[in-house]
């Protein structure tokens, strides 16, 4: 029975991938690599990432293959505009953290990482004797290592509202046997948590050469990113609050 699955599973392992390559998970994940200082960290992020993205198909998406899970069109919709508004939020956040570097002639200042966690205190001094204030989170968490962690996972659990009913409902017209559905979109989200992984070891790459050359060139890349991620972000919603009808009584709305 093994053998007669192992190439669903294989093929779960190598669409889950390929979902890593998604825009909105690359435009979301270069916009956190974008403060990181070194290659490590962006890894881990991924992994976190990838972690979190899991977790919620597995919840989801075994919800829907164990029992009989039915997601209204409301709530699919509602589930993707979530992940709209949080590409919005963190490219608001980002550029708001460049202005402020900026104004007061700051280098980039790295974001909260798991393996490099920020002092526990609301300002941080750098090396030219000025402080840089932290946002509230930060100034309450940040000298936890598993905030700093929490971050890329929760950034993760919200994209995964967005794909896991259409995981589910593919492997549902393909897979009779549960206990091999849930096989399938563990083996997807393994494939994920690899994609997002390598993902963001490569977008890491340019951050950290212009980190080392200059801050113009390092701010504009940051700026950029964080951009990307409004305008997809603001794009996104508007096409499921206005194409896909979501605040209308008749949505339309496809898993995909």
């Amino acid at each position: 029975m093994f053998a007669s699955a192992f190439p669903l599973l294989l093929l779960g392992f190598s669409l889950g991938m390929r979902h890593a390559t998604d825009a909105d998970h690359v435009i979301a994940v270069a916009t956190v690599v974008s403060r990181v200082r070194s290659l490590g960290t962006a890894l881990l992020i991924g992994a976190m990432w990838g972690v979190g993205h899991t977790l919620t198909l597995m919840v989801i998406g075994g919800g829907i293959l164990l029992f009989g899970l039915v997601v209204p069109p409301h709530v699919g919709l509602a589930m993707e505009l979530s992940v709209a508004l949080m590409l919005i939020g963190l490219g608001v956040y980002h550029l708001a953290r460049l202005y402020r570097a900026v104004r007061r002639g700051e280098p980039p200042a790295p974001d909260v990482a798991p393996v490099e966690p920020v002092a526990p205190v609301a300002q941080v001094a750098h090396h030219d004797g000025h402080r840089h204030d932290l946002g509230w989170a930060d100034r309450v968490f940040g000298g936890s290592r598993v905030y700093a962690s929490l971050r890329p996972l929760l950034i993760g659990v919200v994209h995964g509202l967005a794909g896991s009913a259409a995981v589910a409902l593919l492997v549902l017209t393909t897979v009779r046997d549960p206990r091999w559905g849930i096989g399938y979109i563990a083996l997807f989200g393994v494939g994920t948590i690899a994609g997002m992984t390598l993902i963001t070891g490569v977008l890491a790459l340019p951050f950290a050469y212009a980190r080392a050359r200059t801050s113009g060139i390092h701010y504009a890349f940051g700026a950029v990113a964080s951009l990307l991620s409004v305008g997809f972000g603001l794009f996104l919603a508007y096409d499921i609050s206005f194409g896909s009808g979501l605040f209308t009584a008749n949505p339309r709305w496809t898993p995909g």
